[in-house]
């Protein structure tokens, strides 16, 4: 296996002033709050959006598609852009971007030019995302410490994100009911700015330690590739899969990805050397992050929609019923470290997805008049914590396989695989929940509908623990 990311990656600071861990690991985690919290936080102001820009129903879903999609699409470029060129600098790249489109979205006057602000908050949460876990792991040394700072970035990444997550409805809600939605966009400006500020001055930076050139033909077809997959699996909900809408982007994308493999294959310097694949921590961990994620980013979003169109709450009263499983998550995320310790990360994983897999058995049998305590807290609270305490221990894993210079790769495909898990997991739960329903929209319809997604999430969880079982290596350093 190769060795673990070193802090002494940051050689070239090595005569500044090095800042307490606490602070990069607080500004590294505001980041990635930043871009998983923008996934969801859109979503309860939807409906003011189109009221007042005369958004199309198909207008009305690229808001959420056009982000979703070049977040995907650019994520393991932003990754490698981050060894070759440096962290801190793609770090604070993004961040501009991000903060910069925001800021264009919030004050946009046309459907089109807030289409064009969420593509480029992608675009800059893709360069953002995997430089926050490799600053992370760069300055705090290998053992326990890197170990409880990955779970704090775990903690604020399944806290903050998910279609429809309890912080994204929560916040959307307040801002929209108290101020408009425009503030959902714009509340990024003051927050990206001080983050800002704090980067510059305070973060480290580090590379790889080589001066290769960007694999540009790797780049564009695996750009190109995961973005058409992207967008064929966002086309699923409107026009099913066998349209031609859906097949083409689909296949397109995987031939896109077959043909970046072959090229990887030959190139001298490759964008994603082949041999990272086989390394077996940096594998599984991915194959394992992208089947749990594909079951565990539906929860909110399932959760959401039962909490309101079956029990009547309010978009804002939906979020704060989903505060216990934000917290829950927060606090599986922080044991995890404690657990890895004696158990290793491997069996906190299973045990994690296991606890998870409970819940959403528990979930399945939910009913139109079911008490808020058994119905939505109990449940929630188990599914995330069970995914909290699998998420840290498989970033760490995988992260465990990378050296030094593979780091922001690596930290790139775990965004990616989880990313991608719940994209593809949110398509074909919606398509059997809206096939069970059968155009039924009364609430007992409905509710049978989101108990049939829970049963098959609780049965991809526990595919996921066997996958864990037999895959993940027993032992690595953060264990």
């Amino acid at each position: 296996m190769t060795p673990m990311l070193e802090a002494a990656d940051v050689s070239r600071g090595s005569r500044r002033v090095i800042p307490p861990t606490w602070l990069v690991v607080a500004l590294a985690c505001a980041g990635q709050f930043l871009v998983v919290l923008d996934v969801s936080v859109v979503n309860v102001a939807l409906p003011s959006m189109r009221a007042d820009l005369g958004l199309s129903e198909q207008g009305l879903q690229w808001v959420v598609n056009a982000y979703a999609i070049a977040f995907a699409g650019f994520m393991l470029l932003g990754g490698r852009a981050g060894d070759l060129y440096g962290r801190k600098r793609m770090f604070l790249v993004g961040l501009a971007l991000f903060t910069l489109a925001s800021l264009g979205g919030g004050f946009a006057q046309e459907g089109w030019q807030l289409l064009a602000a969420r593509a480029v908050q992608g675009l800059g949460a893709a360069v953002l995302a995997p430089a926050t876990l490799t600053i992370l792991t760069a300055a705090v040394p290998e053992g326990a410490a890197r170990a409880r700072a990955i779970a704090t970035w775990a903690a604020v990444g399944a806290g903050g994100g998910a279609a429809g997550g309890a912080a994204g409805g929560l916040v959307g809600g307040v801002l929209v009911d108290l101020l408009s939605w425009r503030w959902v966009l714009l509340i990024n400006v003051p927050v990206g700015a001080v983050v800002l500020l704090g980067s510059v001055l305070r973060l480290p930076e580090s590379r790889a330690g080589d001066r290769r050139r960007l694999d540009l033909p790797g780049a564009l077809l695996v750009t190109a590739g995961l973005a058409l997959l992207a967008y064929g699996i966002s086309q699923t909900e409107a026009a099913g899969w066998t349209a031609a809408a859906t097949l083409v982007p689909l296949l397109t994308g995987l031939a896109l990805l077959g043909l970046f493999l072959a090229v990887e294959s030959r190139t001298a310097a490759p964008l994603m050397p082949l041999a990272l694949l086989r390394v077996r921590a940096v594998w599984s961990a991915n194959a394992a992050m992208f089947l749990s994620g594909s079951a565990m980013f539906c929860m909110w979003f399932f959760m959401t929609l039962y909490a309101q169109n079956v029990q009547g709450y309010s978009p804002l009263d939906a979020g704060l019923a989903l505060v216990p499983s934000s917290l829950a998550v927060v606090l599986g995320s922080k044991i995890a470290p404690r657990f890895m310790r004696t158990l290793g990360p491997r069996t906190v994983a299973v045990l994690g997805t296991a606890v998870a897999a409970v819940g959403f058995g528990w979930q399945s049998t939910l009913r139109v008049d079911g008490p808020y305590w058994t119905a939505i807290m109990v449940p929630g609270i188990l599914m995330m914590f069970g995914a909290g305490l699998a998420t840290t221990p498989l970033a760490a894993l995988a992260i465990s396989g990378a050296s030094p210079g593979e780091a922001g790769l690596v930290s790139g495909l775990v965004n990616t695989s989880r990313t991608m898990g719940g994209s593809l997991g949110l398509a074909v739960m919606s398509t059997i929940a809206a096939t069970r329903t059968a155009d039924d929209h009364t609430p007992e319809a409905l509710t049978d509908g989101y108990a049939l997604v829970f049963r098959v999430g609780a049965g991809v969880l526990l595919g996921g623990v066997l996958l864990m079982l037999v895959s993940l290596p027993r032992r690595t350093a953060t264990g």
